[in-house]
């Protein structure tokens, strides 16, 4: 049962994003038959795959090559993955490489390093981008963090909060491998206590089978460059199933395009069975809003980007609304935890640390920093809704989320939901007041073919302000007015005082 998004101006009763041909997928059927075990070199099968156990880099070329020939995928030099241990000539060689081919890793301050990609300024903003999952080496600081994690896991009586803490603080959990061990800790799975994956036969009647197929098949983008086609193939393959499994267990929720942005993440670090027991978990909590059956509580929750730039930035709130971009720039972030709009591999899983250690609403503070953080960009562009929604759509590939999550954190701490949820309230008020005054202009429009005359700011229409005043009808009423005063001013001057002398 197919869903089309449609625009934020009305009632949204469809629930997929609007993706377009352009992304028909050039896979090939095999990626819709039964589920395909991986097999290991000594023959063992796996259910499951993680990024630990795709294919490692050789270290004497830094660039992992696809085996079949590509199938369709193009090996770009934004994706390619950099040997950490490559030596100080090869970091030479490939700072001339970056320099010669634009940049594709740019040195932050203090030596941290933050992922760049050749930017695509031909795809559209509801294409998927292709993900990079360049490697970077380790900073002192991320070592240290790293240290600290591991001993946490050594102990026992660490808590809760001592794992939000890091997924939290600065570079997140590091990298994938502690991801693995901590993600499900954050949401309350227990790793040791999961539920076998069906095959895929199992679940293929499901109605929402074709749709899932169609969106999997889309994801080629986001797996990770270089694997073999039959593991590719056999990642499909589970993320159908995991998608499918939740949904059926599930029944009132509905999937919406986007979701597999979500559980592709998932499924890529702690494997296709913990990813079940997570998604599940996040779909009955962070992203339940957004599985309903309409997609108006997700536009109500977009709806609370407007105040929160408002009481930054007012200007800028201002000429947003002006413009009236309005927040459908926002919608893929919003579904996907910004899966779907980032090319950085190493961004979306530092997004994630955060996102599972947070409210669920931290996403819309996020794109509301980022907005805040564009404000420059947005006010070189035209004031016209076509021009910001091509801005505000493309995320560029050098935001620095480190200081955007202490940012939205700071708005959370200002501006708490409960407050926010008051100025949303303001808001849909207003724009009820405004649809019901364009309404009676149509209708005045149409009765007397002509615009009605402005609201008069006065006592009659302070008191019947649905009493149509037409310029006649107020000098009647005045010259009215007059000669009652008149008439009473004349009876007072010459009937009281003859009434008082006698």
């Amino acid at each position: 049962m197919e869903r089309t998004m449609e625009q934020f101006n009305g009632p949204l009763e469809k629930r997929t994003l609007p993706y377009g041909d352009a992304e028909d997928s050039d896979e090939q059927p095999e990626s819709q038959s039964t589920l395909r075990p991986i097999v290991s070199e000594n023959g063992d099968k796996k259910s499951g795959t993680s990024m630990s156990e795709l294919p490692k880099v050789d270290s004497n070329s830094g660039v992992q090559q696809c085996s079949d020939g590509d199938d369709g995928d193009e090996t770009t030099e934004s994706t390619r993955l950099i040997a950490a241990n490559g030596g100080e000539a090869k970091t030479e060689k490939h700072d001339e490489e970056q320099a010669s081919n634009g940049g594709t890793t740019s040195p932050g301050v203090n030596g941290k390093n933050i992922a760049l990609v050749q930017p695509n300024n031909h795809r559209r903003s509801d294409e998927p981008t292709e993900l990079s999952f360049e490697k970077f080496p380790e900073n002192h600081e991320e070592k240290l963090k790293r240290i600290k994690i591991e001993n946490a896991l050594d102990d026992p009586k660490t808590t809760l909060e001592t794992w939000k803490q890091f997924a939290k603080s600065e570079y997140g959990l590091i990298n994938d491998d502690l991801r693995r061990k901590i993600w499900p800790l954050l949401v309350g799975v227990d790793p040791q206590q999961v539920d076998p994956a069906p095959s895929l036969e199992e679940l293929n009647s499901h109605p929402e089978y074709n749709q899932v197929v169609l969106d999997v098949n889309r994801s080629l983008k986001r797996f990770p460059p270089g694997i073999p086609y039959e593991q590719r193939v056999a990642l499909q393959d589970q993320l159908t199933v995991l998608i499918l499994r939740v949904i059926i267990k599930y029944p009132h929720l509905k999937y919406y395009q986007g979701y597999h942005d979500v559980a592709i993440t998932f499924l890529l670090v702690v494997g296709e069975e913990v990813a079940f027991h997570v998604m599940e978990i996040l779909s009955t909590n962070h992203l339940v809003e957004c599985m309903q059956e309409t997609m108006e509580p997700t536009q109500r929750r977009l709806m609370f980007i407007y105040p929160l730039v408002r009481r930054e930035n007012a200007a800028l709130c201002t000429y947003l609304e002006r413009s009236t971009v309005g927040t459908l720039f926002a919608l893929p972030w919003y579904l996907t935890w910004f899966g779907h709009s980032l090319n950085s591999y190493r961004s979306v899983v530092r997004l994630y640390d955060y996102f599972l250690a947070s409210d669920f609403l931290l996403p819309i503070y996020v794109t509301s920093a980022i907005v805040i953080y564009r404000q420059n960009e947005i006010f070189q562009e035209d004031c016209d809704m076509a021009s910001l929604h091509c801005l505000l759509s493309q995320l560029p590939e050098d935001l620095p989320f480190e200081y955007l999550l202490k940012s939205a954190e700071n708005l959370y701490r200002k501006y708490p939901p409960r407050v926010i949820e008051k100025d949303v309230e303001t808001m849909i008020a207003k724009e009820k007041q405004q649809r019901l005054n364009e309404e009676r202009e149509r209708e005045y429009r149409k009765l007397y073919g002509k615009k009605p005359p402005p609201a008069a700011n006065s006592i009659i229409s302070r008191f019947l302000p649905h009493l149509q005043l037409s310029r006649r009808s107020v000098f009647v009423t005045t010259a009215f007015s007059i000669l009652v005063g008149f008439c009473a001013y004349y009876y007072r001057a010459h009937y009281i005082p003859l009434a008082a002398v006698r």
